[in-house]
Parts: C-alpha cells; structure tokens; sequence
C-alpha cells in the first residue's frame, strides 16, 4: 500500500510540474538588432539582391549616464555596443575608410576618444564583450573623425546612409556620432 501511494505521489508531481508555466528570461536592457545593407535587404526577395553588410549588436541606453569619456573610458577598446562584441559580416570585399577587407564574418571594435574613433575588425567572434579582445587578430585599424549629434541619443543606434562609393554605417550614442565610410560595387 506505502508503494502504491509513493507511486501515486511521484505521478501527481510529475503532472504538476509539467503543467506548470515554462519561465522565459526577463526582456535584456540592451535588446539586440540586426542592421542590413541595404536596409530592405532582409525583405527583399528578388533574384538579384542581397545583402552587402549585416551588423548584429545590443543597443545599451544611455539612462542619464555620461557615456563616452565616462562609461565608455576614452583610450579603452569597446565592443560598440554591449552584451556579446558586436558583428560586423561582408558578404563581399568592401573597402573600410580605403583599407581592404575580405568577405567574412568579424567582431567590430572601436577605441573612443574625445575627436576620434579607432574603428577595429577583428577576426575573434563570439565573445562577450571586449573582455577577451586579442589585438593580434585585427585585420583592419582606422580612425574616424567624431561629429556631435544635434540631440541626445538615448540608445545605442546604427543606420546606413547611401554615398556613391557604398555607404557609411553610421553609429550614434549619447552626443557623439561617427560615420565609418564603406566602398563596394553596387
């Protein structure tokens, strides 16, 4: 009879726990995004198109905090954004400020100072932030002239803008704006 009703039991919580809710983690503080270009590429289905650059990164906000200079210490590398390092993928050669780069998928890095930006792409992926950042596997350094946004920007936030060489992927936070210029046949 004791077995019965140990069997019994054990059943009963078995049901219980598997009727209970599963438990999905609460929404990230810097939720990630995918930036495309062409920004419609994700969307357009013909024959002919595709995407040229895809950006995958989380976008902290700015929560009252000073960023760059502060938060984001001038002269340190950064992961351009938070979470995971952010990754940059060529599905063709591009030229980054004039320097080649081959198609592949890359960790996207930038130095911040107070003027300018130190734009890194590095071959090492799938790390959590800048932790783990190996400089003997960049394939690319350049600088990046800093422009003051006319407003504040309270996310982290990357668009495309279109120029007759490719394009520049902007990337804007707090009061800083940068403008990484990107040359490839369209």
């Amino acid at each position: 009879m004791k077995r019965l009703f140990l069997v019994l039991l054990f059943s009963a919580g078995a049901l219980f726990t598997s009727a209970q809710e599963t438990k999905f983690p609460i929404l990230d503080s810097s939720p990630a995004d995918i930036l495309y270009y062409p920004l419609n590429a994700a969307k357009d289905k013909s024959a002919n198109s595709g995407p040229v650059v895809r950006v995958l990164y989380s976008r902290p906000q700015k929560k009252g905090r000073e960023i760059f200079g502060v938060l984001e210490q001038f002269g340190n590398v950064w992961r351009v954004g938070a979470n995971e390092s952010t990754e940059i993928r060529f599905y063709k050669s591009v030229r980054l400020n004039g320097k080649k780069v081959a198609k592949g998928t890359y960790s996207l890095f930038a130095i911040p100072q107070k003027d300018k930006w130190t734009i890194i792409i590095n071959r090492q992926t799938d790390r959590w932030g800048a932790f783990s950042y190996d400089p003997s596997k960049d394939v690319l350094r350049t600088d990046i002239s800093v422009r003051k946004s006319a407003k504040v920007i309270q996310a982290l936030s990357m668009t495309f803008e279109d120029t007759a060489a490719g394009a520049n992927l902007i990337i804007g936070w707090d009061e800083t704006i940068v403008a990484v210029p990107l040359s490839f046949k369209k």
